[in-house]
């Protein structure tokens, strides 16, 4: 079994390192927006019962006129995570193909390589190592080839924010269908750009499978939800696999309740935060190398010591083993934090 990966958060452990309460810290590690949004009413059957099938419905043709998914409900799970760990399980006997009948047909496994466009976030990797797949980590889409079952896109990419056109991807797509192979386009960090989404294309794409974070965008990561889309059959093996009642039913009546809200006061707001946390970044005479409106990366020869220097004032950012020159900071909520991000740097001797 491989090792855990370190992702963002991690504040506790952090506090008992560097000292003080957790909730002092000023966590920047996560791509999460700072400013959750207000909770919709939430009616007492959804918690007082199992999520019966139109809780379900519901959060699906939500999630399809959000997301503009076409004929595509899109699948409901309990954190993106949890499909991604599922991956394996989709190529492993079968070779996936395309066409109108939406079907499956089965034959020889003569290649187990995947490929992910890398780097990015790891949990791609260690699913399809874990499952002994062979995993190649690409920097480029030119150098997946008819050998690869599945190729990952993390679009726009975390860390460092990397989109790739939606022309592009779809030509992807093609070569992929061509080889009875599948592609699987994250777009967890897409809702700040809508025109990014390769969602709306999905009926047309047979190979293609989308997964979309809810919890990032909204500020609401604690509730584990997020939505797959696929053509029928891909969905029905996910929801079977994830087996009864795999997402809550007060996480289902606020999908549906929020997704049909007017987000455009959260954009603004995240793009707001986001220009306040440049300011303080630039202002410090930090180098910004890519990101999203939710998450700025920054790349310095002095990375690991700005780090543990914030980690003394109790701020916790992201740091990568595999680009120790690279802090990706997260939005701090309010200008209050900017102010307090903003002083701590200012403190780091240069």
């Amino acid at each position: 079994m491989s090792a855990p990966i370190v992702h963002g958060g991690g504040i506790t452990a952090a506090a008992a390192t560097f000292g003080g309460r957790p909730e002092d810290w000023l966590d920047l590690s996560t791509g999460i927006n700072p400013c959750p949004v207000a909770l919709p009413d939430i009616p007492a059957r959804a918690w007082h019962r199992l999520p019966d099938r139109h809780l379900i419905d519901e959060a699906r043709r939500a999630a399809r006129d959000y997301y503009r998914s076409g004929e595509i409900l899109p699948l409901p799970v309990p954190g993106t995570q949890s499909v991604i760990q599922l991956l394996p399980r989709l190529v492993e006997a079968d070779r996936l193909v395309g066409g109108t009948d939406n079907s499956v047909a089965v034959s020889a496994v003569t290649d187990n390589r995947v490929a992910v466009v890398s780097p990015t976030y790891g949990e791609y990797a260690r699913a399809f190592a874990s499952a002994g797949f062979a995993v190649d980590a690409v920097d480029d889409i030119a150098a997946i080839g008819a050998g690869h079952r599945l190729a990952v896109v993390v679009n726009p990419n975390n860390p460092d924010g990397l989109i790739w056109p939606a022309e592009t991807l779809i030509a992807l797509h093609d070569r992929m269908k061509a080889a009875d192979g599948l592609l699987v386009v994250d777009e967890a960090f897409g809702d700040t750009d809508p025109a990014l989404s390769l969602a709306s294309r999905a009926p047309q794409l047979s190979n293609l499978v989308i997964f979309r974070s809810f919890g990032k965008f909204f500020g609401l990561a604690g509730l584990r939800l997020g939505f797959a889309i696929a053509r029928s059959d891909i969905l029905a093996r996910f929801e079977d696999w994830l087996g009864p009642w795999a997402v809550s039913g007060p996480a289902l009546s606020i999908a549906a309740s929020l997704l049909r809200s007017d987000v455009s006061p959260i954009r603004g707001r995240i793009n707001e935060r986001c220009a306040g946390l440049h300011g303080v970044l630039t202002g410090a005479g930090l180098q910004l190398s890519g990101g999203t409106a939710l998450f700025t990366l920054v790349a310095d020869a002095r990375a690991g010591d700005i780090y543990t220097h914030l980690c003394r004032h109790h701020i916790l950012v992201r740091k990568f083993d595999y680009a120790p020159e690279w802090l990706r900071f997260g939005l701090p909520p309010d200008p209050a934090a900017d102010r307090r991000l903003g002083e701590a740097l200012q403190r780091f001797e240069r």
